[in-house]
């Protein structure tokens, strides 16, 4: 029952090992993909231009372990999805995004979470498309990072480990339509997340709130922060030092209002939350992470089972 996905990310090493190091990957192995129909490709002629081949991770995964959206999402936090042949320092066809299926069920996952990535990235340049071909590359590039730790790679190495550490698998909490949104949503909370509003600091019920349990997205349910990360902050909002999860987490430019900030959005909703700030004095790690109370829904810790959160208690107690 193994399922695969294939990955085209930039240069394929750090692709891989990230992928590699997601709990429920099986295999990764690096390749090219959707080239020109002809001869089997090599590193050179890819390189080289002309081909159609983009450097392609196949991502092997075990569905009962790791669902398809977690490793889209993950896929997506590692790329720059407006670059157009090319990722970081890397300049080519070859180094084109793309996502590529090899079923139908996969495809219209694959177009899911490619929707979600569009509302957060203007312009959008991955290539979504079935698998047309894919040969392996050559064998030096297989477990490149592994023979070679110190070798090239445009991917920060922090997001290796934030990928071996994911809990929340997102495949679980999947987004209602925008018609099921403004039916389910009060007015506030429907301007809120989908809006990008704000609500009113120090009247909102969340601020001071010190019942033990879970936040979870309004609009998913995505588990997104614990009660044991809440503190009270001079800010007027709910505030936390950390994620229960860093992967449930995308943070994007924010430049309104004349200001640099870091908005801060759920993973699988995409439901605006508030914002991120570093540097700040009450917070136990120094970052603190604003929210809405309008874009959470509480969980108390006695009703964590019965409401699908049991696995999480651990991190609340």
């Amino acid at each position: 029952m193994n399922k695969t996905i294939y990955l085209a990310g930039g240069c394929f090493w750090g692709l891989e090992k990230l992928m590699q190091s997601v709990p429920g990957v099986l295999d990764a192995a690096s390749g090219y993909a959707n080239g020109k129909p002809g001869a089997e490709p090599t590193y050179k002629a890819v390189c080289a231009g002309g081909t159609g081949f983009r450097e392609t991770v196949r991502v092997t995964y075990d569905p009962d372990k790791v669902s398809l959206e977690t490793l889209l999402f993950q896929y997506f936090s590692v790329i720059d999805p407006t670059q157009k042949n090319r990722q970081a320092h890397d300049i080519g066809e070859q180094y084109q995004t793309g996502v590529y299926y090899t079923d139908a069920e996969s495809g219209r996952t694959v177009e899911a979470v490619a929707a979600i990535e569009r509302e957060r990235h203007n312009p959008f340049y991955v290539e979504i498309k079935p698998l047309e071909n894919f040969y392996e590359a050559e064998d030096y590039h297989q477990d490149y990072l592994d023979k070679n730790p110190g070798g090239y790679c445009h991917i920060p190495l922090g997001a290796f480990q934030k990928a071996a550490q994911i809990t929340v698998d997102a495949g679980k909490y999947p987004r209602p339509s925008a018609k099921k949104l403004k039916e389910t949503l009060t007015a506030e909370q429907y301007h809120i997340t989908q809006e990008a509003g704000t609500e009113a600091p120090f009247a909102n019920p969340l601020w001071k709130h010190t019942d033990k349990g879970i936040y979870v997205d309004i609009t998913t349910g995505e588990p997104l922060f614990v009660s044991a990360d809440k503190f009270i902050s001079d800010c007027g909002w709910p505030a936390f030092s950390k994620p229960i999860d860093p992967a449930v987490i995308a943070e994007l430019f924010d430049g309104s209002h004349g200001m640099r900030r870091t908005e801060v959005r759920s993973r699988a909703g995409n439901a605006h939350l508030g914002h991120v700030f570093e540097n700040d004095r009450q917070s136990p790690t120094g970052t603190r992470y604003c929210i809405n109370s309008a874009a959470l829904r509480f969980i108390p810790f006695s009703e964590m089972d019965q409401e699908g959160y049991g696995q999480f208690k651990a991190l609340v107690e």
